[in-house]
């Protein structure tokens, strides 16, 4: 291509503007589906939650999701929920995805931010979430609503300020492709 071929086909890219692209996540459906993909690190077969906290600028400051202590080997620490002995149960190992997200954070703090999680928090999340002083959850399922531990949730945000509302969104899949399209990525576009 000579030099009046290049200058006319960039006198014809200045007439044509570009409009933004649709379809693009809002930042809720992005926040939100950074919780579940952090979920999918989780190993627990019952539940796999994730957690992302956002600061005012929408900016992730933390992530986390449901998994063993670091050091304490996800082969040798029990999954199971209901068991004889207590000290079996996943229940007294396992820290939560909010736990993890709030003590994983990657800035000073967590105060006045939101969090973002897939399972509306338990009553010790809650209190390290109201401890760290993140002013708002946005859950997307509340399925254990009825259970004492996360009623005591509801009582304590209530008391402390903390909104909560559940997230619906707007689809059911957000899918994530791989496959790389070239032409999407060179300069000229």
């Amino acid at each position: 291509m000579d030099i009046t071929e290049m200058t006319a086909n960039m006198s014809l890219q200045k007439q044509t503007p570009q409009k933004k692209r649709n379809g693009y996540l809002d930042w809720r459906e992005y926040f939100m589906a950074t919780a579940f993909l952090a979920a999918k690190r989780s190993k627990d077969p019952s539940y796999q939650v994730g957690a992302c906290i956002v600061n005012k600028e929408n900016k992730i400051v933390g992530i986390g999701y449901n998994g063993m202590p670091i050091g304490c080997s996800d082969d040798e620490f029990p999954w199971e929920k209901d068991t004889p002995s207590p000290l079996e149960s996943k229940s007294l190992y396992v820290c939560h995805a909010e736990m993890n997200a709030i003590i994983n954070k990657n800035a000073a703090d967590v105060k006045d931010c939101t969090i973002y999680v897939s399972l509306f928090p338990c009553n010790e999340c809650a209190k390290m979430i109201i401890q760290g002083g993140i002013k708002e959850v946005i859950y997307f399922s509340d399925e254990k609503a009825h259970k004492p531990k996360y009623i005591a949730s509801k009582k304590m945000f209530d008391a402390s300020g903390v909104k909560y509302w559940q997230y619906i969104p707007k689809t059911s899949k957000i899918e994530i492709n791989f496959t790389v399209n070239v032409d999407a990525m060179s300069p000229s576009n």
